[in-house]
């Protein structure tokens, strides 16, 4: 089967695009594998369907797989760079609205930044001077002095592992709050890896950090190896609703592999 692809990236977090509206690529899990591996196949963090929506009021439907193969919970820079592909393919223009495995969500096209408006956050779990909350994916954060010496696969891994997350996994945010800017690592689960950015791990961040009182400012601005995102909301004490994740999406390249 030969396969039509395009890849899009969200601050470095990598994506393999694929428009799947006549339902023609079947979910395979080693296939998936095989075209995000970066040696043998495309290369990506995950791969992402485009697909026509059961709902009449959604312009198309996200179907979001890791690069180990599996479907996963919702990917925010996946999402955003969905929805430049929307508006590529001609299906969208200034704003999309769209389903995924975590409910539905809106976007605004803003010239070189998609705005994504992700799901309310309620309650945020306090783990001594860590926390742990869900803004679509799982997501353990810690704070740390200096992100930048971190061995985040290791670290990450310990906690991705532990006792506490060991049967469901979570990601895994090390974070340094710094005055102007939060300064973020991630480690994803379902890639078992560092990526260069994570769209609902820089969301969970955001509100961690200013739930904790460690950021007073709005938007958000979180420095992740890949480029700079911005996350806005408001607050009411631990309930956080109209969360919107902004930032770049762009297309890398594209064009057909044997699979």
């Amino acid at each position: 089967m030969t396969v039509k692809f395009y890849k899009y990236q969200g601050t470095g977090n990598d994506f393999i695009m694929i428009d799947n509206r006549e339902m023609f690529f079947k979910n395979d899990t080693k296939i998936i594998q095989h075209l995000c591996d970066r040696k043998f196949g495309i290369g990506a963090d995950g791969l992402i369907l485009l697909e026509h929506s059961e709902d009449k009021e959604d312009d198309f439907k996200m179907v979001y797989f890791n690069s180990d193969g599996n479907q996963s919970t919702m990917c925010g820079n996946g999402g955003r760079c969905l929805v430049r592909f929307a508006e590529f393919l001609n299906i969208v223009d200034k704003s999309a609205t769209f389903t995924a495995i975590d409910g539905k969500h809106r976007a605004k096209i803003e010239n070189d930044k998609i705005h994504l408006q992700m799901q309310n956050v309620h309650g945020i779990k306090e783990l001594g001077d860590e926390y742990f909350l869900d803004t679509g994916s799982p997501h353990h954060i810690v704070f740390t002095s200096d992100v930048h010496q971190l061995d985040v696969k290791k670290e990450g891994a310990a906690i991705r592992y532990n006792d506490i997350y060991k049967n469901e996994g979570t990601n895994v945010n090390f974070v340094e709050p710094q005055e102007e800017i939060l300064q973020a690592r991630t480690y994803e689960r379902g890639v078992e890896d560092e990526t260069l950015s994570c769209g609902t791990g820089v969301t969970a961040v955001a509100i961690a950090a200013t739930f904790a009182k460690k950021y007073h400012t709005l938007p958000v601005k979180i420095k992740t190896p890949g480029g700079l995102l911005e996350v806005n909301f408001k607050q009411n004490e631990t309930q956080f609703t109209e969360v919107w994740l902004s930032g770049p999406a762009l297309q890398v390249f594209q064009g057909d592999i044997l699979c």
